[in-house]
């Protein structure tokens, strides 16, 4: 099969062809600028390719009720002009396919469960922390829906001792996104996090907080796997740090023996690399395509 895969995020749009493997036959990037005019770069790309369906994971909030009348839109993003934008209606009267349609964050704890780090379980979290924090949530076999979808970058996070910085959040200041997202760390310490020595408080302080919503998640979710992606985790200090900070937070909680003796192997990164987002959005087309 032919699926399409359109990895849509709030810094870039990542475009793709893939087949019933997940696998990635060819891509193409452009930057994310004015709704009409990234929506015109998408529908050149896919157009002639004769893919047998679509599957989308974008940058949200987004509306995922197939019965509500803004289904397929995108709702209070602060992205300049996206908000309220008919994402999934432009695509839909373009090709006649079957879409799947999704976050970013949810394809890409798809495609973990379906062909990476968590291939063989019935449930992980994915947690993007990069320009923004996201979280993908997939239990008992399925992607998790609800009112909206999850939004977890947006938990309420306890300050770190040492930390006067606000928070970048426009709508919450001082949330998970606010702390710990990339232009967190660029406000609060003057420099991009990737110009920052290995050994700088700076990495202490993230993944205190990224420490935090992993505890969250697992005393809230019991998920089989944690998987940290995104930019700011290809600092690959954090994790071994980050498992200190999920350890001291648990405090001998939960008796589980991949918390107790396999954090290792328990918290980690993507296990298809920065290919998660698009092979996640190939697993989308896949599903849309069976039903």
């Amino acid at each position: 099969m032919r699926i399409g895969a359109i990895e849509a995020g709030g810094t870039k749009f990542v475009c793709g062809i893939g087949n019933e493997n997940g696998e990635i036959e060819e891509r193409v990037s452009f930057p994310t600028e004015h709704p009409e005019a990234t929506m015109a770069n998408v529908i050149a790309y896919f157009e002639g390719k004769g893919v047998e369906a679509i599957g989308i994971g974008t940058f949200g909030p987004i509306d995922i009720d197939p019965s509500s009348p803004t289904y397929g839109h995108v709702t209070t993003t602060p992205k300049p002009h996206w908000s309220g934008f008919d994402f999934l209606g432009t695509l839909k009267r373009k090709f006649d396919v079957p879409f799947g349609w999704d976050t970013d964050v949810n394809a890409a704890a798809f495609g973990e469960a379906k062909w990476g780090a968590a291939k063989g379980l019935d449930s992980c979290v994915y947690y993007t922390i990069g320009t923004g924090v996201g979280v993908g949530i997939y239990s008992e076999g399925k992607l998790v829906h609800g009112l909206v979808h999850p939004e977890g970058g947006h938990v309420l996070t306890r300050r770190h001792k040492d930390d006067t910085y606000e928070g970048f959040c426009p709508y919450h200041g001082d949330c998970l996104e606010g702390m710990a997202a990339g232009p967190a760390i660029e406000k609060r310490w003057s420099m991009k996090g990737s110009e920052l020595p290995a050994d700088h408080p700076a990495w202490a302080m993230e993944a205190f907080y990224i420490g935090q919503a992993v505890s969250s998640a697992i005393l809230m979710l019991s998920p089989k796997k944690i998987i940290l992606g995104g930019g700011v985790m290809h600092q690959r200090q954090l994790f071994p740090m980050i498992r200190d900070e999920v350890r001291k937070q648990l405090n001998g909680y939960v008796s589980a023996d991949p918390i107790v003796n396999g954090l290792d192997s328990y918290i980690v990164p993507p296990g298809l690399g920065d290919n998660a987002g698009l092979s996640g959005a190939i697993a989308l087309g896949l599903a849309a395509a069976a039903k």
